[in-house]
């Protein structure tokens, strides 16, 4: 009778199958990965976002040694964004910022001051907010320099095309990296020390099954379950919400790439989870530390823009910041991954970083 030689690559296929079929019989997966997310899409998604804020951009050229400029820069609503020319226009087109201005003093006299606002089609409502300030503004300083025109400041208007940047084209991104972030690092944190302490890996060496195997099918079970997520996630978002796919396919398989990256760098800190607690009470607050921080400062809810200066360095240190930013570019402003490799390369800098602390803390028994 010919013995049939042992297929290290089925083994890992039947170790992937049957922790696919485990991730989908646990409730905790389905919540955290899929149905948590999905409530914030929702709500997001109707409500359309907080509080209104207009992000002005302050032209270059622009005078601010006038009491226009001095006036509106005290007004809560509007947001100056200070940028260089060419940077703050393709803000204005991809719907980053709402308007540009220029006030430009008039150097033939009366009026004193030309007011330049540069507004997308996209941008009406903020646009009209906007309008309804500046008016506001200049008319008092018009009536008090003088009863009767010429007046000593004059609105201009400008609208070029561009499109609408929705409150679903931020908060989905954020939903999305924050689903992988809690499968990678709660998922595989609870799987390993679960093997472990029921001495199934134990088992596991009694067989021709190698460690490689072990990781790899766990690896690409939860790969797999993420790009269902994944998928899930950004359909629901687009057909009910509108959620922006600025090149429809092409962006889908973008998307799905960066978060197979996401991730596998997520699964790292997963291993190290399991391999530091002693037992399975142990791994929410140790997996909490690493992923609440990241939850809250990555820019999963808010720009990190509205963070205060000190906060903003630690939010861009953090690996999802980067996954998140880069699924927004994507999306919304149809980068390709060559545009967002900064990004990339910075996370593949976390994933070199906590696969060599996982490798000295993790255990197999």
């Amino acid at each position: 009778m010919k013995i049939k030689k042992y297929s290290h690559i089925k083994s890992t296929i039947a170790i992937a199958r049957a922790s696919f079929k485990s991730i989908l019989r646990s409730p905790s997966a389905v919540v955290f990965s899929l149905l948590f997310p999905l409530i914030f899409i929702v709500v997001f998604g109707f409500i359309g976002g907080g509080g209104i804020t207009v992000d002005v951009g302050l032209d270059n050229k622009s005078d601010t040694i006038n009491p226009i400029y001095k006036t509106l820069n005290q007004i809560k609503v509007v947001h100056f964004v200070v940028e260089d020319d060419k940077t703050m226009n393709q803000d204005l087109e991809k719907g980053r910022i709402d308007a540009v201005i220029n006030i430009q003093k008039n150097p033939n006299g009366l009026p004193a001051y030309f007011v330049n606002v540069k507004y997308t089609e996209a941008s009406k409502e903020k646009g009209s907010i906007l309008k309804s300030v500046l008016s506001n503004v200049i008319l008092p300083i018009n009536t008090k320099a003088n009863d009767a025109p010429p007046p000593v400041a004059e609105l201009r208007e400008t609208t070029i095309s561009g499109r609408e940047y929705k409150t679903i084209d931020f908060i989905l991104p954020g939903q999305l990296g924050f689903a992988l972030l809690s499968t990678g690092v709660f998922g595989t944190a609870f799987v390993f020390i679960s093997l472990r302490l029921t001495l199934v890996i134990k088992r596991f060496f009694a067989t021709p099954v190698t460690k490689a195997s072990i990781v790899l099918g766990e690896a690409i079970a939860r790969i797999v379950f993420a790009l269902f997520t994944a998928i899930f996630i950004i359909l629901v978002g687009h057909f009910a919400f509108g959620f922006t796919l600025i090149n429809g396919f092409t962006t889908v398989v973008n998307m799905l790439i960066l978060s197979t990256l996401g991730l596998i760098v997520f699964l790292g800190f997963g291993l190290a989870v399991s391999g530091v607690a002693k037992n399975e009470s142990i791994v929410p607050p140790i997996a909490n530390i690493i992923t609440l921080p990241q939850f809250l400062l990555s820019g999963t809810f808010f720009s990190i823009s509205a963070f205060p200066t000190w906060l903003q360095p630690i939010s861009r240190a953090l690996p999802l910041t980067y996954l998140n930013d880069a699924l927004r570019k994507v999306a919304f402003e149809g980068a390709t991954l060559w545009d967002v490799h900064h990004q990339i390369l910075i996370l593949l800098i976390w994933g070199i970083g906590i696969y060599a602390l996982a490798v000295k803390v993790f255990k197999w028994e």
